[in-house]
């Protein structure tokens, strides 16, 4: 199976996408919601988690791993490829949601891009270290938007209130550079609320979800990479797991998934690192 991973919920948007482009394969879906958020722990905290929960996707038999969460890619994915994957796993691959998406908005030709995040992520400024390699003309403007996750977690997506924190969220982010063309909304949370920027932004700029652009390069690799592909089986299964009570993670995974599953409750090592 392709196994994904996220510290909660967000993932399942990432992963919706991908069954869209990719129905044929078999995913495992791993949400560490006895731990989350990830957002507000140490880099090394981060990495230990992470470790932790790609060993046991790796057990499950996981040839290739997408780390959907933008925490866990900035903060722990390339000790991961280049400490980890070599020394306990060398066939195995990982991959994340960050790369992928700083790919696109550099093949876009974008020359002012505003990033949308968690405070973590802002922090890391790891979109801007990307695009410097990718794409050194492009001006990057953060903005951190720490109101959204809970909003989003509550199912408030309607609330008049939502629109007004996307709106100063908004207004903080072009209020660096009136003209950036391009927004990504670098959260795997915040498409549930994409309809909601894109009436904010009125057709003027260009809002991009990371599920599309994650789908599409990782179709893309495969095929790049057939020695990955023919280990991984087409039967069209869809797994899920939590590490908190599966009720509430199915309950709200319907709001990220876009419909019903049923999740199963696992253990990982050390849960009160």
């Amino acid at each position: 199976m392709i196994g994904f991973f996220d510290s909660g919920f967000g993932g399942l948007t990432v992963l919706r996408s991908v069954v869209d482009l990719l129905p044929e394969y078999d995913y495992l879906y791993l949400g560490d919601n006895a731990r989350v958020p990830y957002g507000t722990r140490s880099q090394n905290v981060v990495y230990e988690f992470t470790r932790q929960a790609v060993d046991y996707l790796f057990k499950q038999q996981c040839p290739l791993i997408i780390i959907a969460c933008n925490t866990s890619s900035a903060r722990a994915l390339r000790k991961i490829q280049q400490e980890f994957l070599p020394e306990t796993y060398p066939d195995r691959r990982v991959l994340g949601v960050i790369r992928p998406a700083a790919e696109e908005l550099a093949e876009r030709n974008c020359r002012k891009v505003g990033i949308l995040a968690t405070e973590g992520v802002v922090a890391s400024n790891i979109y801007v270290e990307e695009l410097m390699n990718l794409g050194p003309s492009i001006k990057v403007f953060q903005q951190a938007c720490p109101l959204l996750v809970p909003i989003i977690e509550a199912g408030e997506k309607e609330w008049e209130g939502t629109d007004m924190i996307i709106g100063k969220y908004l207004s903080q982010l072009f209020g660096q550079d009136g003209e950036i063309d391009t927004i990504l909304l670098a959260c795997t949370h915040y498409p549930i609320v994409h309809e909601n920027f894109e009436r904010a932004v009125s057709g003027k700029t260009i809002v991009l979800d990371q599920g599309p652009i994650v789908a599409r390069k990782l179709k893309d690799y495969l095929k790049r990479h057939p020695e990955v592909d023919d280990r991984l089986t087409k039967k069209g299964t869809k797994f899920f797991l939590t590490t908190d009570i599966s009720d509430k993670f199915d309950h709200l995974a319907r709001i990220f998934y876009g419909e019903s599953i049923h999740s199963k409750l696992i253990t990982l090592e050390s849960l009160c690192f």
